[in-house]
C-alpha cells in the first residue's frame, strides 16, 4: 500500500491530498459518512483521496475529536477503517511542539511532518523552485531538526510554532533553504508586492521570517548576509467598547468567554489559552498568570466582573486548562468566521480589524484614561520596560483631546469608605484638612 501526498495543515484548514487539493468538504447525508475509530461520531470532513494499489481510498477527518483517519473498500471486500498503531511521533502543528504517544493511523504518520512534497514537485514543473531544490525529505528532516534544537534550548512554544511557520511560508514561495540567495528572492518579492499595494509581507512579517530563517542557518552551519528590514511601530487600532461587546455577543460560548477575559484582563491570547482552572478563584473572584508570554512578569487581577466569572463557570470542565486542550489556530478560525458574519450583519466593516491583541491594546489604553497612571497600566500590562507603555499614553492623549476631564468626586472619612469607594473605581487624589478626596471619571 503506497501512501498518499499529504502536507501541513494551513490558516485556511485545507490539506493538499491528491487530486482533489485536499480540501475539506462536508459530508453529505446522502453518503452515509462513517463513524470515527476515536469517538465515534459521524460529524466528518471529506480529506481527498489516498492512492492505493488497489484504487484510491477516501480519507476522512472528525470534526469532534480531529482524528484523521480512512476506510479502506479493499481490505476482506468491507468498508473497513485502515489499521491503527499507536506510534511514538513529533507533532510540528501545535502550540507546543512535543513528543508523545497517541493512536495515529500509520499512513497518516509521516503526513504529520510532511512539507507537501506535491506543491513543491508543481513548483518545479512550473519552473518556479530552482533546479538544485533538495529532496523535499531533506528539507523536512533539516527543519525537524531545527524545531527539535529550538525546543531543547528552552525557546517559547509560541516562537517554535512561528518559526516552524515561517520557514514552510519560504517553502510554499519556492524558496530553496539551503540556498540563501533563494530566500532573498522571495522576500523581495514580498517586499514588492506589498509595496504595491497588494498582498505581500509587511515588514513585521519580514523580520520575523529574517530572524527564523537565520537561526536555521545557524543551526545547520551557514551563514548568509542579512537583507535589511526597517520596522516602525504603527499605532494600534483602537476599536469602541460597544463594538467588542458586539463581538463578544455574536461568537460561540467558548469564543465569547475568550474574548470577555482577553478585554477585562489585556491577557496575550497565548497566555489565556494556557490558564488552568486553578489560576481562577471564583470565590475572592481573582485569576492568576504565572505563565506569561515575551518574558512579561505574572500578574493577578482581582474583583473581575461577576459576568466574566459567570461565563468561565459555565464552560465544561474537561481538560485542566480553561479553554481545553484545542489549538490556537482552531479557536481563531472560530473568532474570524464569527467576526466576518458579524461584520455584515452588522454592516461595520471596522470589526474586520479586530483581532485577539486589539484587546490588549484597547484594555491599556482605557486603563490609562480612566486612572491616569502610567506606573499602574505597565505592571497591569506587565511590561518590564517603560517604553513598551508609552504607546498607551499617546493613544489616550489623541483619543481623548476634546474630551472634558470630569470627575464625580467624594470624601473618605474612615476606612470602611475608603475601600468601598476603591471598590466602585474611585481614584484618591488629594488630601485637604485632613479629608481624603477620591475621584472617579464620570
Amino acid at each position: 500500500m503506497t501512501e498518499g501526498k499529504a502536507g501541513f495543515h494551513n490558516n485556511e484548514h485545507t490539506w493538499h491530498s491528491g487530486e482533489s487539493e485536499g480540501k475539506l468538504e462536508p459530508e453529505t447525508p446522502a453518503a452515509q459518512p462513517p463513524k470515527c475509530p476515536e469517538c465515534g461520531s459521524q460529524r466528518l470532513f471529506k480529506d481527498g483521496l489516498r492512492y492505493t494499489a488497489l484504487g484510491p481510498v477516501q480519507r476522512y477527518l472528525c470534526r469532534d475529536c480531529y482524528r484523521k483517519f480512512s476506510q479502506n473498500p479493499y481490505l476482506n471486500g468491507s468498508k473497513s477503517s485502515e489499521r491503527i498503531e499507536r506510534i511514538h511521533t513529533l507533532i510540528l502543528k501545535t502550540t507546543a511542539p512535543y513528543s508523545f504517544n497517541r493512536q495515529v493511523s500509520v499512513s497518516q504518520t509521516k503526513a504529520m511532518i510532511n512539507l507537501d512534497a506535491a506543491a513543491m514537485e508543481k513548483q518545479t514543473a512550473a519552473g518556479t523552485t530552482p533546479p538544485n531544490q533538495p529532496a523535499p525529505a531533506d528539507v523536512k528532516g533539516k527543519i525537524i531538526d531545527y524545531l527539535w534544537w529550538m525546543e531543547k534550548k528552552g525557546y517559547a512554544p509560541e516562537t517554535i510554532r512561528s518559526n516552524g511557520g515561517a520557514l514552510r511560508a519560504l517553502l510554499t514561495r519556492g524558496a530553496n533553504l539551503l540556498d540563501p540567495e533563494s530566500v532573498k528572492e522571495v522576500l523581495a518579492k514580498e517586499k514588492r508586492k506589498a509595496e504595491n499595494g497588494e498582498k505581500g509581507w509587511g515588514d513585521n512579517r519580514r523580520r520575523n521570517v529574517i530572524n527564523a530563517y537565520h537561526l536555521f542557518l545557524k543551526v545547520n552551519g551557514m551563514t548568509w548576509e542579512k537583507p535589511r528590514c526597517q520596522t516602525t511601530r504603527k499605532i494600534p487600532f483602537i476599536p469602541t467598547e460597544q463594538e467588542i461587546d458586539d463581538l463578544i455577543a455574536g461568537c460561540p460560548r467558548t469564543v465569547s468567554t475568550f474574548l470577555q477575559l482577553l478585554k477585562e484582563t489585556a491577557m496575550r491570547s497565548g497566555e489565556a489559552k494556557r490558564l488552568k482552572w486553578t489560576d481562577i478563584d471564583f470565590e475572592r473572584r481573582t485569576i492568576t498568570l504565572n505563565e506569561p508570554e515575551k518574558r512579561s512578569l505574572p500578574r493577578l487581577w482581582n474583583k473581575v466582573s461577576q459576568k466574566l466569572l459567570s461565563m468561565l463557570n459555565a464552560l465544561p470542565k474537561t481538560s485542566q486548562k480553561v479553554f481545553g486542550d484545542r489549538t490556537m489556530n482552531s479557536t481563531k478560525g472560530t473568532f474570524i468566521r464569527a467576526r466576518r458574519r458579524l461584520a455584515i450583519k452588522l454592516q461595520n466593516p471596522r470589526l474586520l480589524q479586530i483581532h485577539f491583541h486589539t484587546l490588549r491594546h484597547w484594555k491599556a489604553t482605557m486603563e490609562y484614561h480612566k486612572t491616569k497612571d502610567f506606573m499602574h497600566v505597565k505592571a497591569f500590562l506587565g511590561h518590564k520596560r517603560s517604553d513598551n507603555t508609552d504607546l498607551y499614553i499617546q493613544i489616550e492623549q489623541k483619543l481623548f483631546q476634546d474630551t472634558d476631564d470630569d470627575f464625580t468626586i467624594k470624601v473618605a472619612h474612615n476606612v470602611e469608605e475608603a475601600i468601598e469607594l476603591g471598590e466602585t473605581g474611585f481614584q484618591p487624589f488629594d488630601v485637604i484638612d485632613g479629608v481624603h478626596l477620591y475621584r472617579k471619571r464620570k
